[in-house]
């Protein structure tokens, strides 16, 4: 065997062993739950987040996170980088800046996450063609958003209210996640107003697409939320994009969303849209903006 092929097998085992290990946090703690059974997805891991001295005789909002694995710990992530939403949290709870919340941070799974996390009724607004050449170079063949959104409303929600002492309406209720996470956080608040306050999209990968770059698929978004983005009477949106590598091609599609939200009676009470100079596309540059909409989320009513 060649030591390349061979460091490449070390590279992986160890990748995997990490992994399976519980992420080292700076404060508070994390539940796991391994293969989180579903009848609408893959089960996948879910880690629950709960700040230092969580109490069971107080509630607690919840935070929905997509790409869990990336959210804690950058010794267990495949890039090295974390978004510290331990660190962040527990200093603005710890200064009595937001309410008391815990995350619950769902994996994705690499080879589906397209499929979960492009919003699948903004396909009925493609044309025919550039719609199945979507589907079926990275959609994996069957849009997987609808599905996505059933296992986090209808499976993983009753678990965790069930489980865990939290408020369960609407006003409490919040997703957050970047680029492709971006777009699913947004499609959820769409399609379960009645679930989520909130929503927090970071760096939103407007394209849609890695292969396709053009105003195609960015417009159908923007006429899927036409019809519907959910109430500003009750409802919160936050978005954000850097001005460096692949955020650097976000903001015309942003200034096209920008232009809707104000249309739909959004205002700086309820939406804010963010252009933060210089950075990129990484977990790095949103750990160093994670308290903004958090912050803009979750201050205390």
């Amino acid at each position: 065997m060649s030591k390349n092929i061979l460091a490449f097998i070390v590279a992986i085992l160890t990748a995997t062993s990490c992994f399976a290990q519980l992420p080292h946090v700076a404060g508070g703690t994390i539940k796991r739950y391994d293969k989180f059974a579903s009848k609408y997805i893959t089960p996948r891991t879910v880690d629950v987040w709960l700040p230092e001295n969580y109490d069971t005789t107080q509630q607690y909002a919840v935070l929905y996170m997509h790409d869990g694995q990336m959210l804690f710990d950058s010794t267990k992530t495949w890039n090295g980088l974390e978004w510290k939403v331990d660190e962040t949290l527990t200093a603005l709870q710890t200064k009595g800046q937001i309410r008391n919340t815990i995350v619950v941070a769902t994996w994705n799974i690499p080879k589906y996450r397209f499929a979960e996390y492009f919003p699948e009724k903004a396909l009925d607004n493609l044309p025919e063609k550039l719609r199945e050449n979507l589907v079926n170079n990275e959609l994996m063949d069957k849009p997987q958003a609808d599905n996505y959104l059933l296992f986090l409303t209808q499976e993983l929600k009753p678990f965790i209210d069930s489980t865990f002492s939290t408020y369960s309406d609407r006003e409490n209720t919040f997703i957050a996640g970047s680029s492709m996470g971006g777009l699913i956080s947004l499609y959820a608040i769409c399609e379960y107003p009645e679930v989520f306050g909130g929503a927090a999209c970071l760096s939103t990968h407007w394209p849609g697409s890695l292969r396709i770059q053009n105003a195609t698929i960015p417009k159908a978004i923007v006429t899927y939320l036409e019809k519907k983005l959910p109430s500003p009477e009750n409802h919160k949106i936050y978005f954000d994009y850097g001005t460096a590598t692949l955020d650097a091609f976000y903001k015309p599609y942003q200034n096209m969303v920008n232009k809707l939200m104000k249309e739909k009676g959004y205002t700086r009470k309820n939406w804010v849209t963010k252009e933060f100079t210089g950075e990129g596309h990484s977990e790095a540059a949103w750990a160093r903006r994670l308290h903004q909409p958090l912050l803009f989320l979750l201050s205390k009513q």
